[in-house]
């Protein structure tokens, strides 16, 4: 009973402390952020193609031969970070009738190419007969995210640094000291990529897929409170 008794004790004199603690006082809080816009070196190309017939077995055994006839292709230029392939979605369904009854079945099936070698990339995708290019995606490689994250991450640091201290004087104060800081970064919209179709159709099997490749920003922003002293 008596070590109850001293624990509610001590329980009440922490929450009456709690209490007399006076809220923080010149804490301001503030934010920053640093960009760094890059050109975009990673190329995704998906490329594709759908069948139709009476019956299933048929329809995944064209999709078959046309996704290895381009895989054999594709793998001929394959080179790890350069040109990376691998299989898409496939799809098989069947085709109903108004009443509700099974009168043939489709499918389709992928492929994609990616990496940062682009000619590479577009060389092989304009020999694969087998399947049409149906989606041209662009990004920033592993490597490359991180370099420009580091060099974003300390133009907002640099940043927030500087609002900071502009504060602090503006308000009267000689400085200040961090309380709480967190960091966060993310990719701007890219601008999107470019696929010329109207030449793309009139190309010999074996030319490159014509793209163009466009820039991204990356953002990092820094948020937090100082202690204004």
């Amino acid at each position: 009973m008596k070590s109850i008794a001293a624990l509610a004790v001590l329980g009440c004199a922490a929450v009456a402390a709690m209490a007399d603690t006076p809220p923080p006082q010149n804490v301001l809080q503030l934010s920053a952020s640093g960009t760094v816009e890059v050109q975009q070196d990673l190329l995704s190309m998906t490329l594709s193609t759908s069948r139709d017939a009476a019956d299933a077995a048929t329809v995944q055994n064209q999709l078959k031969a046309a996704l290895d006839a381009a895989l054999t292709e594709a793998r001929k230029n394959a080179q790890p970070g350069q040109l990376d392939v691998r299989t898409g979605n496939f799809s098989l369904s069947p085709r109903y009738t108004r009443e509700g009854k099974i009168n043939g079945w489709q499918g389709s099936t992928e492929l994609v190419l990616e990496g940062r070698d682009f000619p590479r990339i577009t060389q092989t995708a304009g020999k694969i007969s087998t399947l049409t290019v149906g989606n041209v995606g662009f990004g920033l490689s592993r490597e490359q995210r991180a370099k420009v994250e580091t060099e974003a991450q300390s133009i907002a640091i640099e940043a927030f640094k500087q609002k900071a201290t502009e504060l602090a004087q503006g308000f009267g104060f000689s400085g200040y000291t961090l309380r709480e800081v967190s960091v966060n970064a993310n990719e701007g919209g890219p601008i999107r990529p470019r696929m010329m179709a109207m030449q793309a159709k009139a190309m010999s099997a074996d030319a490159p897929v014509p793209i163009e490749a466009g820039k991204t920003s990356v953002v990092v922003s820094v948020s937090g409170a100082v202690q204004l002293k």
